[in-house]
C-alpha cells in the first residue's frame, strides 16, 4: 500500500509540472489579438519543453522515485516520451508555418535570428539523439561512447531550446511565465548536478573491495565484494545496483542483481554477472583487493512485502541472480512459505547454482523445476519453454493467490506474461525485471 500511494503522488507531481505551463497559460493574463493556430503552437511548445526537461528524471536514477517505479518501467517509459516529446516538439513550428508561410524562412541557419538558429539546432540534436538511441546496436555504438553522446546531445537540446524560448520573449515577458521557466530550468539543473557530479563523489568516498570471484556454470562469475572504510550498504533480496571499476566521474557502469542473502550478518554483498559484453567478460580477470565503486541499491523487485504468501520465482539463464538472492534470503529467515521456482536454461549443465538448488529442493517448502530446451538423453523433466501447460502441472492448488515474480529477458517475460493471461492470474500479483533496460 505505502509504494502504491508513493507511486500515485509522484504520478501526480510528474503530470502537474508537464502541464502547469498550460494551465497558467489559460487561466492567468495573457496578451491578446494572436490566431488560435499560433496559441495552440505555443502550447505544445510549452509542452514540449516541459516534457524534455522532465526527461532527466526517469533515468536519473534518484532513489525515491526508484522506490515508487520498477526500473524497466522508467527506462520503457523514458523511450516512448521522448519520442513523443519530439513529435510534439515537431508540430510546434509546423503550425506556425501553417498559420504564416512566411516563417519558412526562419529554417534558413544563415540569416535567421539567433533565436531561431537555436530552435532549429535543438530539434536536430533531439532527432540524432532518438536516432542514436533507437538504433544504437545497428549502429555498433557501445554502451558508453553512446552515453556521452547521448548527454552531450541532451544539454544541447535542452539548453537550446530554452535560448529559443526565452528570446521569443512573448509569453516569457510575463512575470509569472518566466518565475515557472527558471524554477523548472532549476530543477533540471539540480538533477543533472546530482547525477554528474554530487553521486560520483559519494561513490569515490564509498568504494568496496573484491573479496573473491567464484567460476559458476553457464559462463557466470560471482563477484563478492566487501565496503572499504565505510559500513556498506543494505539491501532487500532482489534488488540490483550499478558497479564500475573505473572512475565514476567515466560513467562506465554496468547493472546486476544481488545474488547474496540480504540478510547478511558480514558485510559482504555478491553479483552472479555472465560473460555477454565487454565488461561482463573482464569479470573473470579480475583480483581480490581490487576495487569497485557500487551505486545502489535499486529496484521494487522485492519478496519482503509478501513473504506471508505462496510464491512462485520464475526466471531464465541469469535471471535466476535475484531468485537466488531471495532463495538463500529465506532459507536464513527460516520462512515456512510455500515456494514453487521455474527455471529455463538450454541445458543441463549451464543450470547456473545447479548443485546448491539441487540442496534448496531438499526443502519441505521448496520445489524446483528445471526446464531445458535441449535435455540431455533420458531426461525425464520438462523441456521447451516454459509455457501454461508446464505452469498448470506445477503452480501450486491456489495458484490465483500467489505471488510471483520473475526476471529474464524480455521474450520470455512477454511469452510467460501470455501465459498468466490464459490461467487468469491477476496482473497485481505479478512482478517483473528485465534484462534489458538500456
Amino acid at each position: 500500500m505505502k509504494n502504491k500511494t508513493r507511486t500515485y503522488i509522484w504520478l501526480a507531481f510528474y503530470f502537474i509540472v508537464v502541464f502547469i505551463p498550460l494551465i497558467l497559460l489559460m487561466i492567468l493574463p495573457r496578451p491578446e489579438g494572436r490566431e488560435f493556430l499560433r496559441e495552440v503552437s505555443v502550447a505544445l511548445g510549452f509542452l514540449g519543453m516541459a516534457l524534455l526537461g522532465l526527461q532527466t528524471i526517469p533515468t536519473s536514477r534518484l532513489k525515491f522515485f526508484t522506490k515508487a517505479f520498477p526500473m524497466d518501467t522508467l527506462y520503457t517509459l523514458h523511450h516512448r516520451l521522448s519520442i513523443l516529446t519530439v513529435l510534439i516538439i515537431l508540430i510546434h513550428p509546423i503550425l506556425l508555418f501553417i498559420n504564416n508561410p512566411a516563417t519558412l524562412q526562419l529554417l534558413n541557419v544563415f540569416t535567421a535570428p539567433w533565436r531561431a538558429k537555436a530552435a532549429v539546432i535543438s530539434l536536430v540534436a533531439m532527432f540524432l539523439l532518438i536516432v542514436s538511441s533507437v538504433w544504437r546496436e545497428v549502429m555498433k555504438l557501445k554502451y558508453d561512447v553512446w552515453r556521452w553522446i547521448h548527454d552531450g546531445l541532451s544539454f544541447l537540446a535542452i539548453g537550446l531550446a530554452l535560448f529559443h524560448m526565452f528570446k521569443v520573449n512573448y509569453y516569457m515577458s510575463l512575470t509569472y511565465q518566466k518565475v515557472l521557466w527558471l524554477s523548472l530550468t532549476g530543477i533540471w539543473l539540480a538533477i543533472i548536478l546530482y547525477i554528474r557530479v554530487v553521486r560520483p563523489i559519494i561513490m569515490l568516498k564509498t568504494p568496496y573491495k573484491i573479496v573473491k570471484i567464484v567460476e559458476e556454470r553457464g559462463n557466470c562469475w560471482s563477484l563478492y565484494l566487501e565496503p572499504d572504510g565505510h559500513e556498506g550498504l543494505d539491501f532487500e533480496a532482489g534488488q540490483f545496483a550499478w558497479i564500475t571499476t573505473e572512475s565514476p566521474f567515466i560513467f562506465r557502469e554496468n547493472p546486476f542483481s544481488f545474488s547474496t542473502n540480504a540478510d547478511h550478518d558480514d558485510d559482504y554483498i555478491g553479483f552472479t554477472i555472465k560473460e555477454l559484453g565487454d565488461f561482463t567478460s573482464t569479470i573473470k580477470d579480475m583480483k581480490p583487493g581490487q576495487t569497485v565503486y557500487v551505486d545502489g541499491p535499486f529496484g521494487n523487485f522485492s519478496m519482503d512485502e509478501h513473504e506471508h504468501k505462496d510464491m512462485v520465482f520464475i526466471a531464465g539463464g541469469i535471471g535466476s541472480a535475484p531468485v537466488m538472492s531471495m532463495l538463500r534470503t529465506l532459507a536464513d529467515r527460516q520462512s515456512e512459505a510455500k515456494i514453487v521456482f521455474l527455471y529455463g536454461n538450454p541445458t543441463w549443465d549451464s543450470i547456473i547454482y545447479r548443485e546448491e538448488l539441487e540442496e534448496i529442493d531438499k526443502a519441505d517448502n521448496i520445489k524446483i523445476v528445471h526446464v531445458l530446451e535441449r535435455p540431455p538423453e533420458g531426461w525425464e523433466g520438462e523441456r521447451g519453454f516454459i509455457n501454461t501447460e508446464i505452469l498448470k502441472r506445477h503452480l501450486p492448488e491456489n495458484y490465483k493467490d500467489s505471488t510471483y515474480f520473475m526476471c529474464g529477458p524480455l521474450p520470455m517475460i512477454n511469452a510467460v506474461e501470455a501465459c498468466f493471461k490464459e490461467l487468469h492470474i491477476p496482473a497485481t500479483h505479478v512482478f517483473s525485471e528485465q534484462y534489458e533496460m538500456a
